[in-house]
């Protein structure tokens, strides 16, 4: 082949296994930095479209896991609520047992008439004030509530409940309960047993409803598990083979660097023949 000045083509070569080298080692390094396999959309098409919608879903799976835990805490606090009128009217029903007995005389059964009273007063109260922030949970209103729970969009993604508790007194029928004579706490065993039977029903429906959301937390965990492996596989860098990547791109950039060096010297051996 003869020396030619104009057009060094091994330069040329060279320059271009550089610059491929550089682009390699760039690359490797970016993709070491970020963790992410995908620098740039050419990097894989596909794979960035793909991994966008899991990351997309995955967001709304971690909302819509936080509306249910919010769901569950809106029943908790149902709940509480109705466990202290629970207790409440249990403690009634032991003063009523105890006013029914002639060894408390009128005066005694009077005193007990006064927490009685103070007690029915606390619970009718509690059943009012109940809330979770403005919401009213206890007193019947009959809100209908929708809790989102998928991360798209559809009523299969929804959880609809009504709530329908009423645990004031005059629903429930322990309003105007006393003990103030012997007959009238005997009667109050039987009235006091009749509401606890009906906050029965409605705690169980309250526990229904609350397990149906820990299933739902659950089934949204898994899925959110799922999904985020998912993504990693397709985006996310493998720390090794990209150090393999940085490590034999930056030797080949030195030997490339070396090469160019020698491929810009031999246009020079065209002087010696001029001399």
């Amino acid at each position: 082949m003869g020396l030619r000045i104009n057009t060094n083509v091994a330069s040329i070569n060279a320059q271009r296994q550089l610059s491929t080298q550089q682009k390699r080692s760039e690359h490797a390094l970016s993709a070491l930095s970020s963790g992410s396999r995908i620098v740039n959309a050419s990097d894989d098409a596909a794979g960035l479209a793909i991994s966008e919608n899991i990351k997309a879903q995955t967001r709304g799976i971690r909302m819509a896991r936080q509306n249910a835990y919010n769901a569950q805490s809106l029943i908790q606090v149902s709940e509480g609520g109705l466990n202290e009128i629970s207790n409440i009217l249990i403690r009634i029903r032991e003063l009523g047992v105890q006013a029914a007995s002639d060894n408390v005389s009128d005066v005694e059964r009077d005193f007990l008439n006064q927490e009685v009273v103070q007690l029915v007063e606390e619970a009718d109260r509690i059943a009012k004030t109940t809330k979770f922030g403005n919401k009213a949970l206890l007193d019947g209103s009959g809100e209908e509530l929708e809790f989102h729970v998928g991360p798209f969009a559809g009523d299969e993604n929804i959880i609809k409940y009504q709530i329908s508790a009423d645990a004031q007194g005059d629903a429930l029928g322990y309003s105007g309960i006393t003990v103030e004579s012997r007959d009238t706490a005997r009667d109050s065993l039987a009235q006091v047993d009749e509401t606890l039977t009906q906050l029965g029903k409605l705690r169980a429906d309250f526990g229904a409803v609350q397990s149906r959301m820990g299933m739902t937390v659950s089934n949204l965990d898994i899925q959110y598990e799922n999904l985020s492996a998912a993504g990693s596989r397709i985006r996310d860098a493998d720390v090794a083979f990209e150090a393999s990547e940085a490590a034999s791109a930056q030797v080949l950039q030195s030997a490339a660097v070396g090469v160019l060096a020698q491929a810009n010297s031999m246009p020079q051996q065209a002087l010696r023949l001029l001399a």
